[in-house]
């Protein structure tokens, strides 16, 4: 019953919340902060996480107060982790796979809401989605990646891709990890079951990289695994093991290497 519902619910709202954002989009109105273009992928994702019956318990929550740009950095399992970030994050942009955009009314939707499309197997293409973030960070709006680059089917994290953390130092912009439990409960990787569940986001020390130059990406991107590790076995006894860390590439990031995919 509570994956009819869920389903149920979003195949109504989501073509309205769509309409909406592109109608905005063709008006001409402007990319605010809390504009319509905050607000209503804000509410969308949050009756998505109502509709499936989640409860959200933050812990480290104040830095969603520091009224600053930053790198978002997550581990991802489940679409809910996409419904969770929107709902409780300040102003940012994702980074995805460019065939989300293809779906009617969804892709043009995202699109006029920020969300930033990167064509992996295209290097040239790649490189310019990793520009816009830039240019986005700049602006004033946090970026928001999962290094993993897709969907797990454990908690354990997988090798990080360097995408967000090329960026984070071209962009001089701190690297916030946090890690996510409890989504893959609601509905796993490949499966169409939803389930209710309490969901824990754990946001972690940030990282700076005021400083840093592109020689410094593994580094940065090893202290971010490292803290993420650590925090999935302090609180849900996760174990990932270093060997699983970080993919090395010592010549210049593949299109590939940045991220992400949901």
């Amino acid at each position: 019953m509570r994956t009819v519902f869920a389903v149920t619910v979003m195949l109504l709202v989501t073509p309205v919340f769509a309409i909406v954002v592109i109608g905005a989009g063709v008006l001409g109105v402007p990319n605010r902060p809390n504009g319509v273009y905050d607000r209503v992928p804000r509410l969308w994702s949050r009756i998505a996480l109502w509709a499936a019956g989640v409860r959200l318990e933050l812990h480290g929550d104040e830095q969603l107060r520091l009224f600053k740009p930053r790198v978002f950095v997550s581990n991802h399992v489940s679409w809910y982790d996409i419904f969770t970030l929107l709902s409780i994050l300040p102003r940012y942009r994702f980074v995805a796979k460019a065939e989300l955009f293809k779906i009617p009314l969804f892709g043009p939707a995202a699109r006029r809401a920020g969300t930033i499309p990167i064509q992996r197997e295209n290097r040239k293409a790649a490189f310019q989605a990793y520009d816009e973030a830039a240019r986005e960070i700049r602006g004033g709006a946090s970026v928001v990646v999962c290094p993993e680059g897709t969907r797990g089917d454990s908690y354990s994290l997988r090798p990080f891709k360097k995408g967000p953390f090329v960026l984070a130092i071209a962009a001089q912009t701190p690297v916030v990890p946090l890690v996510i439990f409890g989504t893959r409960e609601v509905q796993r990787k490949g499966s169409f079951v939803i389930r209710s569940g309490t969901v824990h986001v754990h946001f972690l020390e940030e990282i700076p990289t005021t400083g840093m130059d592109y020689q410094d990406r593994d580094v940065l991107a090893d202290e971010c695994w490292r803290r993420m590790a650590a925090a999935l076995e302090r609180e849900h006894g996760v174990t990932s093991t270093e060997a699983q860390m970080v993919r090395r590439d010592r010549k210049t990031p593949r299109a590939d290497a940045i991220p992400v995919e949901y």
